[in-house]
Protein backbone atom coordinates (compact mmCIF):
# COMPACT_ATOMS: atom_id res chain seq x y z
CA UNK A 1 0.00 0.00 0.00
CA UNK A 2 1.41 3.36 -1.04
CA UNK A 3 -1.55 5.74 -1.22
CA UNK A 4 -4.49 5.94 1.17
CA UNK A 5 -7.66 7.74 0.18
CA UNK A 6 -9.20 9.47 3.19
CA UNK A 7 -12.79 10.67 3.14
CA UNK A 8 -13.66 13.23 5.79
CA UNK A 9 -15.67 16.31 6.56
CA UNK A 10 -15.37 19.75 5.09
CA UNK A 11 -16.30 20.77 8.64
CA UNK A 12 -14.26 20.21 11.79
CA UNK A 13 -17.33 19.09 13.75
CA UNK A 14 -18.39 20.38 17.15
CA UNK A 15 -15.96 18.35 19.23
CA UNK A 16 -12.19 19.05 19.12
CA UNK A 17 -11.58 15.29 19.29
CA UNK A 18 -12.21 15.11 15.52
CA UNK A 19 -9.42 17.56 14.69
CA UNK A 20 -7.03 15.68 16.95
CA UNK A 21 -8.05 12.39 15.30
CA UNK A 22 -7.31 13.80 11.84
CA UNK A 23 -3.84 14.75 13.07
CA UNK A 24 -3.31 11.29 14.60
CA UNK A 25 -4.32 9.59 11.37
CA UNK A 26 -1.96 11.82 9.41
CA UNK A 27 0.87 10.95 11.80
CA UNK A 28 0.18 7.24 11.29
CA UNK A 29 0.29 7.69 7.50
CA UNK A 30 3.54 9.65 7.88
CA UNK A 31 5.05 6.95 10.12
CA UNK A 32 4.28 4.35 7.42
CA UNK A 33 5.54 6.61 4.61
CA UNK A 34 2.15 6.62 2.87
CA UNK A 35 0.76 9.30 0.60
CA UNK A 36 -2.65 10.91 1.06
CA UNK A 37 -5.34 11.01 -1.61
CA UNK A 38 -8.28 13.21 -0.62
CA UNK A 39 -10.90 15.69 -1.81
CA UNK A 40 -8.44 18.62 -1.99
CA UNK A 41 -10.26 20.89 0.45
CA UNK A 42 -8.46 23.45 2.57
CA UNK A 43 -11.29 23.53 5.13
CA UNK A 44 -12.57 21.23 7.86
CA UNK A 45 -10.99 17.88 8.62
CA UNK A 46 -9.82 17.73 5.00
CA UNK A 47 -7.62 20.77 5.54
CA UNK A 48 -6.36 19.47 8.88
CA UNK A 49 -5.14 16.12 7.56
CA UNK A 50 -3.62 17.67 4.43
CA UNK A 51 -1.79 20.35 6.42
CA UNK A 52 -0.38 17.74 8.81
CA UNK A 53 0.88 15.62 5.91
CA UNK A 54 2.35 18.59 4.05
CA UNK A 55 4.09 19.87 7.19
CA UNK A 56 5.93 16.52 7.29
CA UNK A 57 6.86 16.89 3.61
CA UNK A 58 4.66 13.96 2.55
CA UNK A 59 2.86 13.63 -0.78
CA UNK A 60 -0.73 14.85 -0.86
CA UNK A 61 -2.87 14.24 -3.93
CA UNK A 62 -6.00 16.37 -4.04
CA UNK A 63 -8.89 15.81 -6.43
CA UNK A 64 -11.56 18.49 -6.67
CA UNK A 65 -14.32 19.58 -9.07
CA UNK A 66 -13.95 22.96 -10.76
CA UNK A 67 -17.12 24.20 -9.04
CA UNK A 68 -15.42 23.89 -5.65
CA UNK A 69 -12.25 25.53 -6.94
CA UNK A 70 -14.45 28.46 -8.03
CA UNK A 71 -15.67 28.97 -4.45
CA UNK A 72 -12.09 28.93 -3.16
CA UNK A 73 -11.95 25.73 -1.12
CA UNK A 74 -9.10 24.06 -3.04
CA UNK A 75 -5.92 23.42 -1.07
CA UNK A 76 -3.25 25.02 -3.21
CA UNK A 77 -0.46 23.39 -1.20
CA UNK A 78 -1.20 19.90 -2.54
CA UNK A 79 1.71 18.03 -4.06
CA UNK A 80 -0.59 17.41 -7.00
CA UNK A 81 -3.97 19.06 -7.47
CA UNK A 82 -6.26 17.48 -10.05
CA UNK A 83 -9.29 19.51 -11.10
CA UNK A 84 -12.16 17.50 -12.56
CA UNK A 85 -15.54 18.42 -13.95
CA UNK A 86 -17.96 16.64 -11.61
CA UNK A 87 -18.26 15.06 -8.17
CA UNK A 88 -18.72 11.72 -9.95
CA UNK A 89 -15.36 12.19 -11.70
CA UNK A 90 -13.78 13.08 -8.37
CA UNK A 91 -15.13 9.97 -6.64
CA UNK A 92 -13.99 7.63 -9.40
CA UNK A 93 -10.48 9.12 -9.55
CA UNK A 94 -10.15 8.93 -5.75
CA UNK A 95 -11.25 5.28 -5.87
CA UNK A 96 -8.82 4.54 -8.67
CA UNK A 97 -5.80 6.25 -7.10
CA UNK A 98 -6.09 4.91 -3.56
CA UNK A 99 -4.75 1.52 -2.52
CA UNK A 100 -7.10 1.58 0.48
CA UNK A 101 -9.76 3.83 1.97
CA UNK A 102 -10.52 5.37 5.34
CA UNK A 103 -13.74 7.18 6.17
CA UNK A 104 -13.30 9.62 9.03
CA UNK A 105 -16.27 11.46 10.55
CA UNK A 106 -17.98 13.60 7.95
CA UNK A 107 -21.32 14.49 6.45
CA UNK A 108 -23.42 13.22 3.60
CA UNK A 109 -20.56 13.42 1.08
CA UNK A 110 -18.37 11.21 3.27
CA UNK A 111 -21.22 8.72 3.66
CA UNK A 112 -21.77 8.69 -0.10
CA UNK A 113 -18.07 7.97 -0.67
CA UNK A 114 -18.11 5.22 1.96
CA UNK A 115 -21.06 3.48 0.33
CA UNK A 116 -19.58 3.95 -3.13
CA UNK A 117 -16.45 2.03 -2.10
CA UNK A 118 -18.52 -0.66 -0.36
CA UNK A 119 -20.48 -1.07 -3.59
CA UNK A 120 -17.39 -1.11 -5.83
CA UNK A 121 -15.87 -3.83 -3.62
CA UNK A 122 -19.13 -5.80 -3.53
CA UNK A 123 -19.44 -5.76 -7.31
CA UNK A 124 -15.72 -6.55 -7.76
CA UNK A 125 -14.88 -3.34 -9.62
CA UNK A 126 -12.12 -2.97 -7.03
CA UNK A 127 -10.62 -5.20 -4.34
CA UNK A 128 -9.30 -2.74 -1.77
CA UNK A 129 -9.57 -2.37 2.01
CA UNK A 130 -12.14 0.05 3.43
CA UNK A 131 -11.98 1.28 7.01
CA UNK A 132 -14.14 3.40 9.30
CA UNK A 133 -12.14 5.57 11.66
CA UNK A 134 -14.79 5.42 14.37
CA UNK A 135 -13.67 8.46 16.34
CA UNK A 136 -15.76 9.10 19.45
CA UNK A 137 -18.21 6.35 18.41
CA UNK A 138 -19.22 8.48 15.41
CA UNK A 139 -20.19 5.48 13.27
CA UNK A 140 -21.81 3.33 15.98
CA UNK A 141 -25.40 4.02 14.84
CA UNK A 142 -24.46 3.44 11.19
CA UNK A 143 -22.92 0.09 12.14
CA UNK A 144 -26.15 -0.80 13.99
CA UNK A 145 -28.12 0.02 10.84
CA UNK A 146 -25.80 -2.07 8.65
CA UNK A 147 -26.18 -4.99 11.08
CA UNK A 148 -29.98 -4.60 10.77
CA UNK A 149 -29.62 -4.62 6.96
CA UNK A 150 -27.80 -7.96 7.31
CA UNK A 151 -30.44 -9.31 9.69
CA UNK A 152 -33.19 -8.31 7.25
CA UNK A 153 -31.42 -9.96 4.29
CA UNK A 154 -30.46 -6.82 2.35
CA UNK A 155 -26.74 -6.96 3.08
CA UNK A 156 -24.51 -10.02 3.27
CA UNK A 157 -22.52 -10.60 6.46
CA UNK A 158 -19.34 -10.91 4.37
CA UNK A 159 -19.88 -7.35 3.12
CA UNK A 160 -20.21 -5.96 6.62
CA UNK A 161 -17.42 -8.15 7.97
CA UNK A 162 -15.01 -6.84 5.32
CA UNK A 163 -15.43 -3.31 6.72
CA UNK A 164 -12.50 -2.50 9.02
CA UNK A 165 -13.60 -0.52 12.08
CA UNK A 166 -11.46 0.99 14.83
CA UNK A 167 -10.92 4.19 16.75
CA UNK A 168 -7.14 3.68 16.64
CA UNK A 169 -5.20 4.72 13.50
CA UNK A 170 -2.47 2.14 14.06
CA UNK A 171 -4.99 -0.71 14.28
CA UNK A 172 -6.81 0.56 11.18
CA UNK A 173 -3.60 0.59 9.17
CA UNK A 174 -2.43 -2.82 10.45
CA UNK A 175 -5.74 -4.37 9.44
CA UNK A 176 -5.76 -2.59 6.08
CA UNK A 177 -2.27 -3.92 5.28
CA UNK A 178 -3.37 -7.49 6.07
CA UNK A 179 -6.70 -7.15 4.20
CA UNK A 180 -7.73 -10.12 2.05
CA UNK A 181 -10.36 -9.41 -0.55
CA UNK A 182 -13.57 -11.44 -0.28
CA UNK A 183 -15.79 -12.61 -3.05
CA UNK A 184 -19.28 -11.44 -2.27
CA UNK A 185 -22.13 -13.85 -3.00
CA UNK A 186 -24.84 -12.82 -5.44
CA UNK A 187 -28.40 -12.24 -4.34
Amino acid sequence: MKKVTVYCGSSKGNNPVYVEAAKLLARELIKRNLSLVYGAGNIGLMGVIADEMLAADMSVYGIIPQKLVNIEVAHNGCTELTVVETMRDRKWLMAERGDGFIAMPGGIGTLEELFEIMTLNQLAYIHKPLALFNVNGYYDKLLEFLRQACDEGFLKNVQLDSLIVSDQPEELMDRMVSFQSSTFPKG
